[in-house]
């Protein structure tokens, strides 16, 4: 006995009567990967705008690398975040067939 299915909303697949399609949220690696490059990002930013003096400034010929570097991490963070909001990781989530949620009785083979 096959389940009847519906349209998703994107037309391209059919999802069965008894499932629905969820996203992954807060728990998506790219939420994760974006807020932790923000986070170091920040850091950087901070010590570019106020630890920057003349012994940093001669070690990289006068450039503020944290500052570039950090601001390149805060723009790639919000590109992370921006993405996961955009396109969300969907799946499709069914009841569990039955008899899967009993235990078994795991023996060694003799």
């Amino acid at each position: 006995m096959t389940p009847t299915s519906k349209e998703s909303p994107e037309g391209a697949s059919a999802v069965p009567e008894s499932a629905h399609i969820e996203t992954a949220g807060a728990f998506d690696i790219r939420n994760f990967i974006g807020t932790l490059l923000g986070l170091f990002g920040l850091i950087l930013l901070a010590m570019g705008l106020f630890a920057f003096d003349d012994g940093a400034a001669t070690k990289t010929d006068g450039l503020n690398a944290n500052l570039w570097a950090g601001m390149g991490m805060v723009i790639v963070a919000i590109a992370f975040l921006v993405w996961t909001k955009v396109d969300p990781i969907r799946m499709v989530v069914r009841e569990n067939e039955e008899g899967a949620d009993e235990p078994r009785d795991i023996s060694p083979l003799d």
